[in-house]
Order: structure tokens, then sequence, then C-alpha cells
């Protein structure tokens, strides 16, 4: 199936695989492009060394296209690029609307860049500074989130940009990837999806809970960094909705000692990005610190396997997946299924057929 995307990044399906952090490895990210999708390395909970060992073990394992996410607020931003750019990386995927200067930077050095973004205007911006595609997640997508549904957002980036447009949140298989077509989407991304795959590294354990929630079990919390955060309601989850600032507090602290010592960041490189992470948003500095909770507290599920201590970022989505196929299966499964469906829709209503 040929879309703007496929055309754009050089893949054979308009299917992307998400950076997530501690989950979007180079296991996973090379099982996903050797299947034909976009797979994408999560680098903001690696030190930039890492991070080129990383993109490096990809290209042993894969010699398809493949990309890397970035915090483009981080302080060693810069750095991450010059890792992009010296290795040859197909995409730049970025979390937050990356600068001009860093667009420039990459496109200059062929790189394509394609942020995300959960809203119209950050989307006519990224678009106005020369970003090749955009990435569109609704509120139903996993992780830090909007309000706005994908079948909401989606049209209306569509409408304002004429860049490529992929939409995420509430994707995860061939009927989900037709509409978002019928839409006038390039393609979709999905996160929740592939990390509840067989490739990914994901203790079995986690995977287990997750394939046990249901729709009702996914919710929406602001206890664990101070934004919304979509993830499964777990004991955890309660307990931090339950803390007292001051408990709460000492637990971000602790917490944030332990991210600094695993991902060998300075307290002031951190504070540096406390302070990123507040600007142009209405979070008080207590807030800011426990947002440093959120690497810990997602490592500890999805490394180290503690459903207990840590939590764990979920797509609505999570409670229809009852299985864990392989990226090929998955891949090959999800483009089946949009044939199919294809097929059966009313002649001259297929997605991007008609006058």
């Amino acid at each position: 199936m040929e879309t703007a995307l496929t055309r754009l990044v050089g893949v054979r399906h308009p299917l992307v695989q998400t950076g997530m952090g501690w989950v979007a490895g180079p296991r996973l990210v090379s099982a996903t492009a050797d299947a034909g999708a976009l797979g994408i390395l999560a680098s903001a909970t690696m030190t930039v060394d890492r991070l080129r060992e990383a993109v490096r073990e990809v290209k042993s394992r894969t010699d398809a296209p493949f990309g890397v996410n970035l915090r483009a607020d981080a302080a060693d931003a810069g750095d991450r690029v010059q890792v992009i750019i010296d290795e040859g990386v197909r995409v730049a995927s970025f979390a937050l609307a990356p600068s001009p200067g860093l667009i420039a930077d990459l496109k200059e050095a062929g790189v394509l860049v394609i942020p995300t973004v959960g809203a119209r205007r950050h989307a006519e911006k990224v678009a106005g500074w020369g970003a090749d595609a955009v990435i569109v997640q609704g509120g139903e997508g996993g992780g830090h989130t909007g309000e706005v549904a994908t079948t909401v957002l989606l049209p209306q980036v569509v409408d304002a940009v004429r860049i490529p447009v992929v939409a995420a949140g509430g994707f995860f298989d061939g009927r989900g990837l037709v509409a978002a077509l019928a839409y006038g989407a390039a393609g979709v991304a999905m996160g929740t999806r592939f990390l509840l795959t067989s490739d990914s590294t994901v203790p079995d354990a986690v995977k287990a809970r997750y394939l046990a929630a249901t729709v009702r079990d996914v919710t929406v919390t602001t206890a664990v960094d101070g934004l919304p955060h979509r993830m499964l309601r777990t004991d955890l989850v309660e307990a931090l909705e339950r803390s007292g600032r001051a408990r709460a507090l000492f637990q971000a602290v602790r917490r944030a000692a332990g991210f600094r010592r695993l991902s060998g960041l300075s307290w002031r490189r951190m504070i540096q990005d406390g302070r990123a992470l507040k600007r142009g948003k209405d979070l008080t500095w207590s807030q800011v610190l426990l947002a440093a909770n959120t690497p810990m507290l997602l490592r500890a599920s999805m490394v180290d396997g503690r459903t207990d201590l840590g939590v764990m970022a979920a797509g609505q989505v999570a409670g229809v997946i009852d299985d864990l196929p392989s990226c090929a299966e998955l891949v090959d499964r999800i483009m089946t299924e949009a044939a199919r469906t294809v097929r059966a829709l009313p002649v001259g209503t297929a997605p991007g057929t008609g006058p």
C-alpha cells in the first residue's frame, strides 16, 4: 500500500512504531523495520553514548529505514541530533516541537523531521518551520496525551497542513488504518500495539497485565508528573493519587536521584530540562520535580518487571488487545485486514478513489 508516508520514508507499509521510553530499543525497532514499517528508537532514557551504540546496533540488525525519537527541550538535544546526522539515521522524531534551528540542521543533513503534535496550531507551526511530516496524537493515545479524540483532531490537522499526516491514538488493526486513510492521513502510528508483540523486550509479567486489562482499566491521571498521562490503573497509581504533597515530593526526589545515576545526567542538566518542561505550561516547581518520577517509574515496570512499583503507559487500545504476535505477523495481519476492508467497501468509496 503506497501512501505519501511510504514514499517519503522509503518503507513498504504506512505504519509507524512509536518511540516509547524503555520499550522501543534496538530489537523492537529492527524487527519493525524488517517487517516493512517505520521503527522509532526511543532515546530520551539513554545517554548520548548509549544512543550512538543503540543506533549502530539497529543498523547491524537491519538495512531498512528507521528513526530516532528525541526530546526537543532536552539540554543535550544538539548532541543527540549530531549522533543522528553522523550515523545516517533516516528520520528524526520529536515528542515536542523542535526549534526551527534543529529542523534546519537535520534537513541540511538529509534527515527527515517528523514531530508529534496534539493540536492543530502545533501542526501548523512545525509545518511552517519545515517539518517533512507530522504525527498527530489524539486523546486515546498512551503516555502524555491531550483531551481531543483522534477522530476530531485528525481531520483538523489534515485540512490545515500540506505535509503528510500520520494518525496516532486508538489504532491497532487494519480497519483503523483504512479509517485513518479515509480521513486523509498517510498512515498510522501505534505504541501499545507494538509494545504487545513477541519482539518487545517488556517483561512477560508486564505484558500479561496489559493483556488482562479492559478498556475501563486504562485511565488518565496527573498524579505521576503533573501532566495528563494515560496508563493502566494500578494500586500504585491509586496510591499516588491519594498521596499527600509532602510524601509525593519525597518520593519524587528519591526517584529523580535514581534517574540521575542511571542516565548520567547532572543535577544541573536535570534542572535545565525541568525549566524547559515548565516553560509555556501551567506547572508549579513541585510538579516539575514530580516529572522526574516518570523515567524511573516506567523503568521499574518496562525493564525490571515490577508492576507493583512501576507505572505502565497505555493507549486505550490496551483493553482490546489479546495476543502477542511478532512484528512481522502484526504488520502482515494489519495490511491484510486493511486490503480486505477496502475490498468490502461499496465501489467508488475506497480511500483514495473517486474523482
